[in-house]
């Protein structure tokens, strides 16, 4: 299901997944294909880790690399849910064929 909130986001956000929804800034972003297909790969992360261990993880993850990197948004960038994500938001058939944890291949890339 999406929602749109445009008051929502912080700075150049524009889509967010919280099982689940995908939460937009604005109605005009139901269009985006790529958008869309980026945050349905993080809602079929949050399900294949039941949910609330997916966000522990993922903020553990970007509080960790925001100290190795001393840079939040470097941080963000390279957390493994995100980097798998970006590299395939616009294979709409990456989600068919995805392997099970395939963010495991993003950690140490």
């Amino acid at each position: 299901m999406i929602l749109v909130f445009k008051h929502f986001f912080y700075k150049n956000y524009v889509g967010l997944s919280l099982w689940p929804f995908i939460i937009l800034k604005e109605d005009s972003l139901k269009t985006d294909e790529v958008l869309i297909n980026h945050e349905r790969i993080h809602l079929k992360q949050q399900r294949e880790l039941l949910i609330v261990p997916f966000y522990i993880w993922y903020i553990l993850e970007w509080l960790f690399r925001t100290l190795l990197y001393l840079d939040s948004y470097r941080a963000y960038q390279n957390i493994s849910f995100e980097r798998e994500a970006y590299a395939h938001e616009r294979d709409m058939v990456y989600l068919s064929q995805r392997k099970t944890f395939g963010f495991l291949d993003y950690l140490t890339r």
